[in-house]
């Protein structure tokens, strides 16, 4: 039958399964919302109030699910917008496909009004990116958007379409949902090479990223540790893949990572690296890192191997297949002195953790904010962030128990990432979402509280207030001689009386007691709250790296530095 490209790009969207989408109209999308209109009844559309907002809302509803997030705005200022929450998904690899109108073809290159060439800005933060001239390729393009979002490493994709493609008629045909493109598998020698270096570890490490999450890995990493008596480190990006409880899990490692995590990764012998980057906050100084460990990279990417770190044994291809089969011809192991090693660990970070709390006399801290959280909202329950050190809290206090339910912006960091992806994410979920924030970070998108009220959606923001640029004001203070430049934001904003403007419920805690009784009101009764707790501007997310240091380098205390 014959379509308008409008029309057809909404029914290739519906055809790919696609039930919500996010954006924003303009001039050069009209026909496109027009199309979105007509088939209302079948695919829903969530109209933002900025499309930064809508980029990382696709982002988010992504995360939480593993499905591509689809994005939608207009020519010039409109697809601009989109530039920040396209490079965050780009560097999580976020399958995400954005789909931008533009100027008529005849109009291309003249600067007509909001023309821009978005595939050229974008073209260093996509995996790929189009420009549709010809009407009887638009279906195959998005088809194509969506096979390459989602194979191998995921990422986004834009494809942009003039005003007169989207008015042409063309033949449309419904096709199947693509697939990913199939991943190639390891090669025998590598996996081979990799068991022999298992055999003869004493100390294994398993090192787990993004890649072991996004392929939903929990069950093989589990059964690989079981086998060979490793334990489980993860990358910011890993985390919520193994459950927070688990005995072989020692939490996030890295520049803010769990101690024991870090230390018990500095002391083994070998690291199995799986679908990480070993990116600079992972490892600190290269030159520094395992420098009595040999490395195991199992990874999809080819690129990453041997791109930061050296590997001994790079595993290219399917990282859940290249696993498996390792575990299978693996012999099962037991290493009791590691098992001490890892222990003793377990306890020193204990006693560092109770001492960090002994040294905060303040009413209400980071911990006590998690300790209510973890203690009222579900297994499912997404746990959304900004950046900074409410960021780091979060991967180092919240009980994950279900993969996908933390979602953060890590590779890019972007401040004002939270509020869309959370809105994203209970867009997804149909359930309770939590967005922890501070004030730096929310007043970047705060905007999208209009978003989350217009539809009613279940979003309960725990705003970590302490009236400073957190994470950059500690660094001032330990590597800066507490020369607090511009970081001291000195801001008036009422965070209650802001939730109320925007028709959302206003809560403000300033004790344990009253942020548990808020949190647990809030979880319960639905809707958007935000809830404002004052923090102490000195409270430090620790341990840490210094910048260019290495583990040798760690900091637990304030003293230390």
């Amino acid at each position: 039958m014959k379509l308008t490209g409008s029309q057809i790009v909404i029914e290739t969207l519906i055809e790919q399964g696609v039930t919500d989408v996010f954006g924003y109209p303009g001039g050069q999308v009209l026909n496109i919302y027009d199309a979105l209109y007509q088939a209302g009844d079948r695919i829903n559309h969530i109209l933002t109030a900025h499309e930064q907002g809508a980029a990382h809302a696709a982002d988010g509803y992504s995360r939480a699910t593993g499905k591509v997030g689809v994005v939608i705005a207009t020519s010039g200022p409109g697809a601009t917008n989109l530039v920040t929450g396209i490079a965050t998904a780009m560097l999580d690899s976020v399958p995400m496909v954005a789909i931008t109108g533009n100027v008529p073809t005849s109009l291309i290159g003249r600067d007509s009004f909001q023309e821009i060439d978005i595939t050229g800005v974008t073209l260093p933060i996509t995996k790929h990116n189009y420009f549709v001239s010809d009407v009887n390729e638009l279906a195959d393009t998005i088809r194509e958007a969506f096979r390459i979002a989602k194979s191998g490493r995921p990422g986004p994709v834009l494809v942009d379409i003039p005003k007169d493609v989207q008015l042409a008629l063309a033949e449309y045909e419904k096709k199947e949902a693509v697939s990913p493109f199939e991943t190639k598998k390891a090669k025998d020698k590598y996996i081979g090479q990799a068991v022999q270096l298992i055999a003869e570890s004493e100390r294994p490490y398993i090192y787990i990223g993004g890649g072991a999450m996004g392929q939903n890995m929990a069950e093989e990493i589990i059964a690989f540790a079981e086998k060979t008596d490793a334990y489980i480190g993860s990358t910011f990006m890993g985390l919520s893949l193994i459950p927070s409880s688990h005995e072989r899990f020692l939490g996030m490692q890295g520049m803010h990572g769990h101690y024991a995590s870090s230390m018990a990764q500095k002391e083994a012998d070998l690291i199995i690296g799986i679908g990480v980057r070993f990116s600079d906050r992972a490892t600190g100084n290269t030159q520094k890192f395992a420098k009595n460990a040999k490395i195991i990279h199992i990874e999809a990417d080819r690129s990453e191997i041997n791109k930061n770190v050296s590997a001994d044994v790079g595993v290219h291809g399917d990282i859940k297949d290249s696993l498996k089969r390792i575990t299978e011809l693996c012999e099962k192991k037991k290493l009791p002195l590691w098992r001490e090693k890892v222990d003793a660990l377990k306890k020193q970070e204990k006693i560092n953790d109770s001492n960090s709390e002994k040294a905060s006399a303040a009413p209400l801290t980071p911990k006590m904010i998690f300790d209510a959280v973890n203690k009222h909202k579900k297994e499912s329950t997404v746990i959304a962030t900004d950046v900074g050190q409410h960021q780091m809290w979060t991967a180092q206090y919240a009980d994950f128990t279900s993969n996908r339910t933390f979602v953060s912006s890590g590779g890019l960091g972007t401040m004002g990432y939270g509020l869309g992806a959370a809105i994203g994410a209970a867009v997804a979920k149909r359930e309770a979402t939590v967005l922890v924030t501070g004030d730096g970070s929310f007043g970047m998108n705060l905007n999208e509280l209009a978003t989350a009220v217009t539809y009613d959606l279940p979003v309960v923001v725990v705003l970590m207030n302490n009236g400073v640029l957190g994470m950059v004001r500690q660094w001032q203070t330990l590597f800066f001689g507490k020369r607090y430049s511009h970081t001291l934001l000195g801001r008036k904003t009422d965070f209650v009386k802001l939730a109320e403007a925007f028709g959302a419920e206003g809560r403000r805690a300033e004790t344990a007691e009253e942020f548990e009784r808020h949190f647990s009101e809030a979880m319960e009764k639905g809707g958007v709250t935000v809830i404002d707790t004052k923090i102490n501007m000195d409270e430090f997310v620790l341990p840490m790296l210094p910048p260019g240091g290495s583990i040798d380098d760690i900091i637990v205390s304030v003293e230390d530095k």
